[in-house]
């Protein structure tokens, strides 16, 4: 199937920047502007992750911390993130819940391979072109029986909303560079990286959303963001 870019359903037409120029300059008002039922909300959910158990956790763009903060307050350890952009790893290292933080790409981190039972990423994956070596760099860095959990922005309401990921910017609406990624494309890329996928959750527009977003009420009942968990097996 041939590969549909995101201006097939691009309805707003702003102008659109690349990934580290767009959070270098969303990182100040970010915290403000993204909600805690995008994303935090869905962790919420997992229920064949112990958190608490975790004692190395690899944060693949972690961006401002939030996730990282949350994983924290569950009980999780030795926090290492990466992103690749420096203005978002400087809030992340205000939090003071890291290990360690650097400018690395989430495809390709750095980190050393096999060191963790828990990888996390939240809300990256559509400012990749391509989604498989972010599944095999996961799937790298987790020990057997280790879990990768991934909260993304859901292709559906991408293409009914055709609206991209973007921020306020001085002169208007920026967006920041957005791909579709149907969910079978990640389940695809995630069997093909080795994993088992053990849980998936959908983040649905409802009444808390709309009390949030009112002019959201015509998205009403449409998903807006997911959470896949996937295990990497024993050797």
């Amino acid at each position: 199937m041939a590969k549909i870019g995101f201006e097939t359903f691009d309805r707003r037409g702003y102008r659109m920047v690349d990934t580290r120029s767009g959070y270098g300059e969303w990182a100040d008002t970010y915290e403000g502007t993204v909600e805690d039922e995008m994303d935090l909300a869905l962790l919420r959910r997992v229920t064949t992750v112990d958190w608490a158990a975790a004692d190395a956790v690899a944060d693949l763009g972690c961006g401002t911390g939030r996730t990282g903060q949350w994983l924290h307050e569950q009980g999780a350890r030795a926090i290492d993130g990466v992103d690749v952009t420096p203005e978002m790893l400087a809030k992340a290292e205000g939090r003071g819940v890291f290990r360690s933080l650097a400018v690395a790409d989430a495809r390709e981190s750095g980190l050393p391979s096999g060191a963790y039972p828990l990888a996390t990423t939240s809300l990256i994956d559509e400012h990749l072109a391509d989604v498989t070596p972010f599944y095999a760099e996961a799937a790298r860095l987790l020990r057997d029986g280790g879990s990768f959990v991934h909260v993304g922005f859901h292709p559906h309401f991408i293409m009914a909303s055709g609206m991209p990921t973007h921020y306020d910017g001085a002169d208007g609406p920026v967006a920041i560079e957005t791909h579709v990624h149907h969910l079978s494309e990640q389940v695809t890329a995630g069997l093909a990286a080795g994993l088992q996928l053990t849980e998936m959750h959908e983040r649905i527009i409802d009444d808390v959303w709309v009390q949030l977003k009112p002019k959201w009420d015509r998205y009403r009942g449409q998903p807006i963001t997911f959470a896949l968990v996937w295990r990497k097996p024993a050797a």
